[in-house]
């Protein structure tokens, strides 16, 4: 497509001359005589470079340059000017003008002026594209959950992402964490930046220190090139470090003071590098008791602990066990480009029954493997993993029937008595529904 130039000019020779010129360098040329008539060329449709005289009868050039910028922001303006009017052209460039060309024109110098706005207008729509792009690349997994506790969790993700606070994100092994983590930094203003994750739990305390900090050529043995820690990769962004509880004591003292100044040493050697991160961690542990315990130091304590979230257990958010179910379906059956099988209500049952003490990453693993080894129309109790419990008995040996009794008792109780709506939080029809309050003589 054609770029678009607008030309603005009360003498006609100018006008003329331009438009033979820009038009034969392959340009879409519009012409206008005065202010007002650029007005109605620009309710038309946009244009890409407006060339505006600076001295114009009624509306001067100025005025028009700031009524082009409303209607359209990004539109390059160029202003042509006298040589007396130099300093008034200078002034337009404050107001937002590309460039300025003075009078008379020439040909050449004002076609290298167009061509250096087109291109800074192309890097600026290119880097616009990008950031969406990165955007796009950058948004994490959903969180699955519509339970009271997730829309907590959800909330506060929200709140915490918009600042720059660190963050404790607490719970159990295979909640989710990280995926909170990397939800806070998607909405956060550094989600152009990278997301850095470390887990101090996996790596030995003497790998721990080259992990986070770097290290220079010769710093140890087998330390043949320098390479960069993941404190200094996380700059602009963000540093998520798993099971910050697992940390020696000696990195706990290195930790709070890049905490405190953001300044460190990479391992042998002596120039200071800066790094501005933002600090999400996570644990399973009581961080409290293991600053009772004198094992975590209370300084660093008080130091990350500026804002917690606490991702709850599956069983403390049992209507999102289905909800998530349906969820890890669909995402196997594209891995595996499989169809999305149904979960037969006994299955549901068992799945409703069982206590996941692996939480969110147990379930998932269930489902992977019940899409693996499924060879029905649907997913039954057959293709669930042994361990996720009998068939008959669901925890403490109660009955699956009565488990799902209960739950169905639980999430009519939280919408009302409102079927449609507590059929869509158990994700089955409401002829099912009605069916099962029948069978079980629920009374809402």
């Amino acid at each position: 497509m054609k770029r678009k130039i607008l030309i603005v000019d009360d003498e006609l020779s100018v006008r003329k001359s331009l438009e033979e010129w820009f038009l034969e360098d392959g340009f879409a040329v519009e012409t206008a005589e005065d202010g007002t008539a650029a007005l109605r060329k620009m309710d038309v449709g946009p244009f890409d470079i407006a060339v505006i005289d600076l001295k114009m009868p009624g509306m001067d050039g100025i005025t028009l340059q700031k009524r082009v910028r409303e209607i359209d922001p990004n539109a390059a303006i160029i202003i042509l000017t006298a040589y007396a009017s130099v300093q008034t052209a200078v002034e337009a460039l404050k107001l937002g003008a590309f460039d300025y060309v003075t009078k008379p024109v020439d040909p050449d110098e004002l076609s290298s002026t167009i061509r250096n706005a087109l291109r800074q207008r192309e890097l600026t729509e290119e880097n616009v594209h990008l950031k969406e792009k990165v955007t796009e690349l950058g948004q994490t997994g959903p969180i699955v959950g519509t339970s009271p506790e997730m829309l907590r969790v959800l909330e506060l993700i929200r709140t915490v992402a918009e600042t720059d606070s660190t963050v404790v994100i607490r719970g159990e092994s295979g909640t989710g964490k990280e995926l909170i983590a990397r939800a806070i930094h998607a909405q956060s203003r550094r989600r152009f930046f990278p997301i850095v994750a470390v887990n101090a739990g996996s790596i030995p305390e003497t790998l721990l220190e080259s992990e986070l900090f770097g290290h220079e050529k010769g710093a140890f043995t087998g330390a043949q090139y320098r390479r960069k820690g993941k404190l200094e990769l996380a700059a602009g962004g963000t540093l998520f470090l798993d099971e910050i509880g697992d940390v020696s004591p000696k990195m706990q003292v290195d930790l709070l003071r890049v905490l405190e100044t953001k300044r460190f040493t990479r391992l042998g050697g002596n120039q200071e590098v800066t790094s501005d991160f933002r600090l999400v961690c996570a644990t399973n542990k009581n961080l409290e008791q293991l600053v009772a315990d004198g094992v975590f130091r209370e300084d660093l304590y008080y130091r990350v602990n500026v804002f917690t979230i606490r991702v709850p257990p599956m069983r403390e958010r049992r209507e999102d066990i289905l909800p998530l179910a349906r969820h890890f379906v669909d995402k196997y059956a594209r891995a595996m480009g499989k169809p999305a099988l149904p979960i037969t209500p006994e299955a549901e049952a068992v799945l409703l029954g069982y206590r996941w003490p692996g939480n969110v990453r147990e379930l998932e693993n269930a489902i992977e493997r019940a899409m693996v080894v499924g060879k029905g129309p649907a997913i039954g109790e057959a293709d669930l993993p042994v361990h996720v419990g009998d068939h008959d008995r669901g925890p403490n040996g109660i009955s699956l029937a009565a488990v799902e009794k209960e739950h169905i008792e639980r999430v009519l109780r939280e919408t009302e008595g409102n079927v449609t709506h507590s059929a869509r939080l158990l994700g089955i029809d409401r002829a099912t529904l009605y069916n099962k309050i029948k069978r079980y003589g629920i009374r809402r």
